[in-house]
């Protein structure tokens, strides 16, 4: 039996949670969330989520796991939410907002145009801070992921994007005569 999914996942207050057959919605304060899950059984007691494993197999146990953990993270999405910070680091990068779509101006010809996903909300701070903010934690990871790909960091000067708390290796350039 799988450790993460052996844990209750606790529902707040102010969330909903309706449970049909494999098909799991929940509703809360920062918007709605929908999810089929497969191999496992989940039952609502009270305040508590609890995921019953119905295979005793190798993908019972990792499906059990799963279940619990992407349940958990509607869970906490649509009661508090989730935001991923990006920083823009190099002269003359920066980015901008309008709309449903974020602009990136990082070194390229031209401006590289972005959309964004329903439910998912971006702001940006001093033109080099990107803050993005949703309640579906895979789409969110997801289109960061996107956005850090246009120009991902680069291990000598450091200039790219990335994450506000990622480390970047950084290697010494051409040692001089």
């Amino acid at each position: 039996m799988s450790r993460i999914g052996k844990q209750p996942v606790t529902v707040p207050s102010g969330v909903e949670v309706t449970i049909n057959g494999l098909n799991v919605k929940i509703k809360g304060q920062k918007g709605s969330l929908e999810r089929t899950f497969r191999d496992v059984g989940i039952e609502q007691a009270e305040n508590e989520l609890i995921v019953k494993q119905t295979r005793e197999d190798r993908d019972g146990r990792a499906f059990h796991g799963l279940a619990r953990a992407l349940l958990n993270n509607m869970v906490i999405g649509v009661s508090e939410g989730f935001t991923r910070k990006l920083e823009i680091v190099g002269t003359g990068y920066r980015a901008a907002v309008k709309g449903k779509s974020i602009t990136l101006n990082v070194g390229f010809s031209h401006p590289v145009e972005i959309k964004l996903p329903e439910g998912i909300n971006a702001s940006v701070e001093n033109n080099t801070l990107l803050i993005l903010e949703g309640a579906n934690n895979e789409q969110l990871g997801q289109l960061a992921a996107t956005i850090r790909r246009v120009r991902p960091p680069e291990p000598y000067k450091g200039k790219g994007i990335r994450y506000q708390d990622e480390n970047i290796l950084r290697k010494a350039g051409k040692a001089g005569k």
